[in-house]
């Protein structure tokens, strides 16, 4: 059936599909384990309940997203053995040491305080949870930083020296590895960018519960809590994202070239393209619609800056223009739209109206998924626009493949749709279930699905192993919410 297909087009169309999908969750869960930090902190020094109610609210949510993002990472890493074997070998004495980092870092730490964050709270006393918590949410940031090292080397290979074999073997210092040139503008564009995908998220929720009942306080709280990250977060973020653009012009520059749709040079300042449908055969923009010298006062800070385009980049080393234009437009398209949001938040808050204005509580749910398609389509402008480089200008996609015919990767294709679509479906119908409920006062914990350990005859039960009081405990020490808890 995939006879006639080609391999490598099949084994890069896997790897987005995965990676996509992953990077949603983590999206959410980076910057929602931080929020659990700062609810639970502000329970802590406050004494407010209201704080506690949507610790416990969230804290549902952020462990199905956590297992999600956990599970689908771990599928994800096998394709480096099966589809790209060659890439592994080559690389694998810089990356594979990167990784690992991150797991026995990262992965240890949150796994090893996860279940103290869930179920804990009234085992190990109030401090001690709240430590753990903050561990979990440090954890999933020290991940974010060892997987961007390792992606942002790709791009901006350093410290690296060539083995007599052609592998990539460490140089001198791991330092110039790990902060090579492009990662720490990677790292703070897309940690922000989940901390205000999780901001939206809860905002937007916020709002369906307050179009609901605009006197609920919790979704009050949250809602407030969410529309102050959009209005002080999105500008820095905005700010971040044109530095790292600078940046991959010095060091990518064909890829802004294929972000700003510049086939040809601009020796006079060259233009911003708002619209305009990429031609790559006659290598022109149709139809385009632009402000003249835009792009140079961006880019260059002066509005007759000379700017290069395609035409001095050879045809096999150009990445595919139409893609790496939309989805640039699609992000930056969002981002003013999440500024907006804030803007509109705050004058809102001015006129005492934060709760009142259905519009904006509207907008605000509309642009509850706005974050994940902003970071999925970032990821997009960020890895095809590398193309055709794994590792740029050093080692081809095409030579990184493994030997593989097209029909073996087919069929793991087609299952991984699949599965994902079944799998990880169900599990953000659940989420979307937990959010559907309005948040209220004495809102209960994670819920402990099992009977406990089985016990040997004559050994007196604990309190979390009684029988009898098993339908009315969970794991956080609280009472089983109701069947028909509201």
């Amino acid at each position: 059936m995939f006879d006639g297909s080609d391999a490598l087009l099949l084994a890069r169309i896997q790897f987005a599909f995965t990676v996509s999908f992953h990077f949603i969750f983590p999206a959410f869960s980076i910057g929602l384990a931080s929020y659990l930090a700062v609810l639970e902190g502000l329970w802590l020094k406050t004494g407010k309940p209201i704080y506690h109610d949507l610790f416990k609210y969230w804290l549902k949510i952020f462990a199905i997203a956590f297992a999600m993002g956990v599970v689908s990472g771990i599928v994800m890493s096998y394709q480096f053995g099966t589809n790209w074997s060659v890439f592994s070998d080559v690389a694998g004495p810089v990356i594979g040491p990167l990784m690992a980092y991150e797991v026995l870092t990262a992965f240890f730490l949150e796994a090893g305080f996860l279940g103290v964050m869930l179920f804990g709270m009234e085992r190990v006393g109030r401090r001690l949870h709240f430590a753990a918590t903050l561990m979990v949410a440090a954890g999933t940031f020290i991940s974010a930083f060892w997987i961007l090292s390792v992606n942002s080397w790709m791009h901006t290979p350093t410290g690296y020296e060539i083995g007599a074999n052609g592998q990539f073997l460490p140089g001198e210092s791991w330092f110039a590895i790990v902060f090579n040139p492009s990662f720490p503008y990677r790292l703070v564009h897309t940690v922000l960018a989940a901390y205000i995908t999780t901001a939206f998220v809860v905002g937007g929720v916020g709002a369906w519960h307050l179009l609901r009942d605009s006197a609920n306080p919790h979704a009050r709280k949250m809602f407030s809590m969410a529309m102050w990250m959009a209005a002080l977060v999105v500008p820095v973020q905005i700010f971040a994202g044109d530095l790292h653009g600078l940046n991959t012009l010095e060091h990518q520059p064909q890829k802004v070239m294929a972000m700003e749709g510049h086939y040809q040079s601009h020796p006079d300042g060259a233009p911003l393209y708002l619209f305009g449908i990429p031609n790559d055969e006659e290598q022109r923009l149709d139809y385009a619609v632009g402000i003249p010298k835009a792009s140079s006062l961006i880019l260059k800070h002066d509005l007759d800056a000379p700017l290069a385009g395609l035409d001095t980049i050879p045809d096999d080393e150009q990445p595919p223009v139409g893609m790496v234009f939309w989805s640039f437009r699609i992000m930056v398209g969002i981002g003013f739209a999440m500024l907006g949001i804030g803007m509109w938040s705050l004058f809102a808050r001015w006129r005492r109206k934060l709760y009142e204005w259905r519009a904006l509580h509207k907008a605000a749910l509309v642009m509850a998924p706005s974050g994940f398609v902003a970071v999925i389509a970032g990821w997009i402008t960020t890895e095809v626009g590398r193309q055709p480089w794994v590792i740029y200008n050093l080692m081809r996609t095409a030579d990184a493949a493994s030997p593989l015919d097209a029909p073996a990767v087919a069929a793991s294709l087609l299952a991984f749709v699949v599965v994902y679509f079944a799998v990880f479906g169900a599990g953000v119908w659940y989420i979307l279930h937990l959010m559907h409920k309005p948040p209220h006062a004495g809102e209960y914990g994670v819920k402990r699905g099992d009977k406990g350990p089985i016990r040997t005859a004559g050994i007196t039960p604990g309190p979390t192993q009684d029988p009898s009081d098993e339908s009315k405990r969970d794991l956080s020490g609280g009472k089983h919410e109701p069947e028909d808890a509201p």
